[in-house]
């Protein structure tokens, strides 16, 4: 082989790799200072009155959500002045993306904690979890 044909495979093995161990990116099962919670609990959170949080991005946003819940997009919008608007420190908050692979609702449920929210709860399985339960979605 080349020097150029060499240093192109090196290149295109180390993105493979990286892109590889991206896609295997998988949330953690908790988040220090909140509850998490699976779909069956996040229903009876929500039968209660407790304030969704979607953290997705506004095109899964669009796709269909959990009704009534408030959209802060993560990347974009999610900060403590955006949640305080919507938000009070202790109410019970239910936060969500797109299951255990977006990295989303755990990011966002550890700041929720830091910025002193004392009812905060990951709901790590997220949209398709409560969309496979069966659960109202809108």
């Amino acid at each position: 082989m080349n020097k150029i044909t060499l240093r192109l495979f090196s290149v295109l093995f180390f993105f493979a790799f990286i892109t590889s161990v991206q896609a295997g990116k998988v949330s953690p099962m908790t988040v220090a200072g909140a509850k998490t919670v699976t779909a069956a609990e996040a229903k009876a959170l929500f039968d209660k009155g407790s304030i969704f949080l979607d953290v997705r991005s506004d095109k899964d946003w669009g796709a269909g959500r959990i009704p009534d819940a408030i959209h802060i997009e993560l990347k974009k919008k999610f900060n403590e002045a955006s949640m305080g608007k919507e938000i009070k420190k202790n109410d019970a908050v239910v936060i969500y993306c797109n299951g255990e692979s977006c990295m989303r609702s755990s990011k966002a449920s550890a700041k929720a904690v830091g910025w002193g929210y004392s009812k905060v709860y990951y709901f790590r399985d997220g949209f398709p979890a409560w969309k496979a339960a069966g659960y109202p979605v809108e």
